[in-house]
């Protein structure tokens, strides 16, 4: 069931994934535990694999889309190094959140959903990260920036890409 397909992904990915999707096959609640596997084998969830653990755990494919699709945490499209999630709940909202996502499109280069072309940064939106008191705020990985200003953008952006 292992053979090679599209995007250059190996055999050896693919047999790791048939093993987790058997340990998990017949298990009412193993759909998020599967993707959450797979995208850690993959990096990312594309139609190939969704399709190969629809097949695998015999569920419809429109169930796995919808999972990923509910769930911010898996991904369709390869993610860059860092992940900045930014925050639009209402408290960073209302602060200027719109403002900081349109900074970071700019110094970036990219729309929301997107990788740079260099693969270093991915852009996403979040909702409610529980700091509303620092509001606006995004993540990069685990590090927290808040109180934030469009001015502050490009400091922050250089801070990693020096890393």
């Amino acid at each position: 069931m292992a053979e090679a397909c599209c995007h250059g992904i190996s055999d050896e990915k693919y047999q790791k994934l048939d093993e987790i999707i058997n340990q998990y096959k017949g298990k009412p609640g193993g759909l998020i535990p599967v993707l959450h596997q797979a995208q850690l084998i993959f990096g990312y969830l594309p139609k190939e694999v969704q399709i190969r653990v629809a097949e695998g755990l015999d569920i419809p494919l429109s169930e796995v889309y919808g999972v990923i699709t509910f769930y911010s945490f898996f991904s369709q499209k390869p993610r860059g190094k860092y992940t900045i999630g930014v925050c639009l709940g209402t408290a960073c909202y209302v602060k200027g959140a719109a403002e900081i996502v349109e900074a970071l499109e700019e110094n970036l280069g990219i729309k929301v959903g997107d990788t740079t072309e260099n693969g270093e940064f991915s852009l996403m939106v979040t909702r409610c990260l529980g700091a509303c008191g620092l509001a606006p705020v995004l993540t990069i990985g685990e590090d927290v920036y808040g109180r934030l200003t469009p001015d502050k953008i490009p400091e922050i952006i250089k801070a990693y890409e020096n890393r």
